[in-house]
């Protein structure tokens, strides 16, 4: 091919055409760069030659180095310098670092002509290099060298512009099929935790003689910080959990699944609902960070005599809707887990007498808005109970959560949705 004057637009195709024959059929960026450098020396007569990108432009693990301002991802001729050694890696300096700061063309005749120029190879007498853009701006340089005086002239910045665009090309396709493979893992993880996350909610609800249970949570994301549980303590004695973690999302998650945990291994020890909150408040700090916090309400059913014991640890006041129409609401406990170091939580007991009803809620329940920006609130929730009051626990979730869809026009929550209903026949 002829260098010595302009490309023909028979030229151009045909290098076209190498380049994309070359680089069709693997997405792995260093054979595709090296293609590149080998199509390049056919045309090209040149020393040494290499591929130089800024480390922190390039979002690919293979191809990021910290140590270093700029990577040579692909070279020739060059010899291993120490990158400590190497101002050009190390500092960005010399030549590929000015051409990537200014996103200028450099011809250099005699590069010892240049302070601008860093020894890299001892031989090199004229250098030529060019910027890869990405994006508009500047995430690397082409650069090719030469051991005879005034090798390069005009002309090949033209054929090297198309190397450089095809390098560009190349970097962008490896890095978005990295992300890609990324995103997938990141996918599947995501449904591994939510099915882990939902083989940690109840399959099913309690089957108790005399009353009518039945939970939901409906996560804002694939999984989320809400909580709530049925656990059969002995024949006798069942207890209710729910619980809602500060933020959203995997953090909130695993501080809720930690939270289980140590909630189920303490359920073995104790049977007042104010001591099982002291001990977890104390233990919890252990599995979060200091910024995080529970709300929470832990409640025991005896079923010999129908009471309910219960505490409630800054939680949304469950409440207990009684068959004469009063409203109990169950508050006494003490603040959120994790914001008092030495709280001391207090329990409470009610009688659930027949036709009462406790709802227990998330504040995602009720911190539903409109398209008005008003809030659905606890009147709307509490007019919507007692209007299905006569249906059973799993008819009245479902109208509270046709009810906050219809209010807010979307069929999706904002924050973390969870609801349990528990009727006394």
């Amino acid at each position: 091919m002829n260098t010595t004057s302009e490309l023909t637009a028979q030229e151009k195709y045909q290098l076209l055409r190498d380049i994309s024959f070359k680089i069709k059929d693997t997405l792995d960026l260093n054979v595709i760069l090296n293609h590149l450098l080998d199509v390049l020396k056919s045309i090209i007569d040149y020393d040494a030659a290499g591929i130089f990108v800024l480390s922190d432009k390039v979002e690919h693990p293979d191809y990021h180095f910290p140590n270093q301002k700029i990577a040579g991802i692909a070279k020739r001729g060059y010899g291993d310098h120490p990158v400590e050694s190497d101002e050009m890696l190390s500092k960005g300096k010399g030549i590929i670092g000015h051409v990537i700061k200014s996103k200028e063309n450099i011809i250099l005749e005699d590069v010892r002509l240049d302070s601008r120029y860093i020894v890299g190879r001892n031989n090199t007498l004229s250098e030529i290099a060019i910027p890869i853009i990405r994006n508009e701006k500047a995430i690397g340089a082409l650069d090719v060298e030469s051991d005879k005086l005034a090798a390069f002239n005009p002309h090949h910045l033209e054929i090297l512009e198309f190397f450089a665009d095809a390098a560009a090309i190349s970097l962008e396709k490896a890095i978005l099929h990295h992300q890609i493979l990324e995103k997938k893992k990141l996918e599947e993880q995501m449904r591994m935790a939510k099915d882990v996350q939902s083989g940690l909610l109840p399959s099913q609800s309690p089957k108790i003689k005399g009353y009518d249970i039945a939970g939901i949570c409906i996560p804002t994301f694939d999984i989320g910080g809400d909580y709530y549980d049925f656990i059969f303590l002995d024949e006798e004695n069942l207890a209710i959990v729910i619980a809602d973690v500060s933020g959203d999302g995997i953090p909130a998650a695993l501080i809720m699944a930690s939270f289980r945990a140590l909630l189920r291994n303490q359920l073995k020890s104790s049977a007042d609902p104010a001591e099982i909150m002291n001990v977890l408040n104390r233990q919890i700090p252990e599995v979060s960070r200091k910024r995080d916090f529970i709300t929470a309400f832990y409640g025991k059913l005896y079923l010999n005599d129908n009471s309910f014991a219960f505490a409630n640890c800054g939680h949304n006041p469950p409440l207990l809707l009684k068959q004469d129409g009063r409203i109990i609401f169950l508050e006494t406990g003490g603040p959120s887990l994790n914001i008092l170091k030495d709280a001391k939580f207090k329990s409470d007991r009610v009688i659930v007498e027949s036709g009462d009803q406790i709802i227990f809620y998330t504040d995602g329940v009720t911190e539903i808005f409109g398209t008005d920006s008003k809030e659905f609130g606890l009147e709307r929730l509490t007019m919507v109970l007692k209007e299905s009051g006569n249906n059973s626990a799993n008819e009245i979730i479902n109208s509270v959560v046709e009810s906050t869809k219809k209010f807010s026009g979307s069929g999706l929550y904002r924050d973390d949705f969870t609801l349990v209903v528990l009727k006394r026949k």
